[in-house]
């Protein structure tokens, strides 16, 4: 139901699965964004719905607070309970200025060594 993602392209299938498997929300009900980066709160709040999807325990780091970051204050409410989650388990640290810096983009680095973490934290319990 996004109006942004054509049929028939390459990551159609995947979009659509991200969203009737509820690990992606979209930007809004009908807008998934391809094209746009991908922040540091969102890669979070994915790999934790997948997380949830799967069955696995995400109340491990659940109580993780965030006030330790200058800029826990900008965390989005959707995103909180997944960087807690997150911050909890080591999959997402802060910036070396003592932010979370949750709406920056997800650089490459980034991405890899959150996925990397996430693999570790559940690699026994994956499929």
């Amino acid at each position: 139901s996004f109006h942004d993602v054509t049929t028939g392209a390459w990551y159609a299938t995947a979009a659509a699965w991200a969203q009737e498997t509820g690990v992606v929300n979209g930007l809004t009900e009908t807008t998934f964004g391809p094209n746009n980066a991908l922040t540091r709160e969102q890669l979070a709040s994915i790999l934790w719905r997948y997380a949830k999807n799967e069955g696995l325990d995400i109340t491990s780091g659940a109580a993780t607070s965030l006030a330790a970051y200058s800029d826990a204050a900008k965390v989005s409410a959707y995103a909180a309970d997944a960087l807690k989650w997150a911050c909890g388990n080591g999959i997402i640290n802060g910036m070396g200025d003592n932010t979370l810096a949750p709406a920056g983009n997800a650089s490459r680095a980034e991405t890899a060594a959150m996925l990397q973490r996430f693999l570790e934290l559940y690699e026994s319990l994956l499929p």
